[in-house]
């Protein structure tokens, strides 16, 4: 789960004690997006296990997610597709609800945004329950894409997402760990 040289991409994330409420301890991304040389790193290190495969999409989860696809799109040389929250696309769009720790909510992205039997390749900065990235997966296959991985920054295998994409024939890749949650 943690790579080598993982080490470096490890200290560039910055913990939050007790945000977005006590007891949390909040793994900030942001502090390695500003960090060019761990940024690339990052990138290359999500992308390494696919070089030289047909990947024809990459998916980012609004809003971190955005951030590092884009980026891990060009380094594949693959469309991106924006997966949204609710009411954010203007076009004709394809919904699911998915699971929070405390209710549902529903993500978009546009209905013409992938094609059947396009090679999609899901990101997004951390994976915790999975809840997310579980309805994002349903929204992809739901119209006829073919999940490759789901990548992320930052796992937090105490909270079983990882395990529940898994569970669902999903490939995830992720470049460190923490535990708690």
């Amino acid at each position: 789960m943690i790579e080598q040289g993982s080490y470096e991409l490890i200290s560039t994330i910055r913990t939050i004690p007790d945000y977005p409420r006590p007891g949390i301890l909040f793994r900030d991304i942001t502090t390695l997006l500003g960090n060019a040389r761990a940024f690339r790193r990052a990138v290359d290190e999500l992308v390494q296990p696919f070089a030289g495969s047909k990947i024809d999409k990459v998916a980012g989860i609004e809003a971190r997610g955005f951030i590092l696809g884009g980026a891990v799109a060009h380094q594949v040389s693959a469309g991106f597709i924006p997966i949204r929250k609710k009411g954010k696309l203007p076009h004709t769009k394809v919904s699911v609800a998915y699971s929070l720790e405390y209710g549902l909510d529903e993500m978009e992205m546009h209905e013409d945004a992938v094609t059947r039997g396009e090679r999609v390749v899901l990101v997004d900065d951390l994976v915790a329950t999975g809840g997310t990235a579980e309805g994002a997966v349903k929204l992809l296959r739901q119209m006829g894409a073919e999940i490759v991985a789901a990548c992320f920054v930052i796992d937090l295998p105490d909270l079983g997402g990882a395990d529940k994409l898994r569970a669902l024939g999903v490939q995830v890749r992720t470049l460190m760990a923490f535990a708690g949650h």
